[in-house]
């Protein structure tokens, strides 16, 4: 099984919501995948999606079709398509992205160039995720938390 983060557990054991490890990987990938559509796949399928690698080429190629697929079964169409970022920020250990930055100061936190390296990548990602103004917040605070950053 995947990574789940605790500020998560409140819809892990259902998999009612798209968690940060699947978003990831949608990321990854280059899929935007709908709840919608997230909702009409069986339990089998999104623990399939949890647990199908998705870190090398061979892999992440594999991951997309077996999405596209899945998407195409449930809702007739394909899933949307979307540009891979080549150098994602999660993937930058030394700078952290600006709108993190505002976000925390928000909450007064300032979060330190080692504490933000520290970080595993899926954890860089959802704090990214989660201080993006269209997201609900939510979960901004508890992850903060969790990742010991308060």
């Amino acid at each position: 099984m995947g990574e789940f983060f605790q500020f998560e557990a409140d819809f892990v054991e259902s998999l009612r919501c798209i968690p940060m490890q699947v978003r990831y990987k949608l990321d990854t990938c280059g899929i935007k995948l709908k709840l919608s559509h997230w909702n009409h796949f069986s339990s089998t399928e999104r623990q399939a999606l949890v647990e199908q690698p998705c870190a090398t080429q061979t892999e992440i190629q594999a991951y997309r079709e077996f999405l596209q697929q899945l998407v195409q079964k449930h809702s007739g169409e394909a899933a949307q398509e979307l540009p891979v970022e080549p150098h994602p920020a999660w993937m930058n250990a030394t700078t952290l992205p600006p709108e993190l930055q505002d976000r925390a100061k928000e909450i007064g936190v300032k979060i330190a160039p080692h504490q933000w390296a520290a970080l595993t990548p899926l954890q860089r990602f959802a704090l990214i995720k989660l201080s993006r103004p269209s997201h609900e917040n939510k979960n901004f605070l508890p992850a903060m938390k969790e990742f010991h950053l308060l």
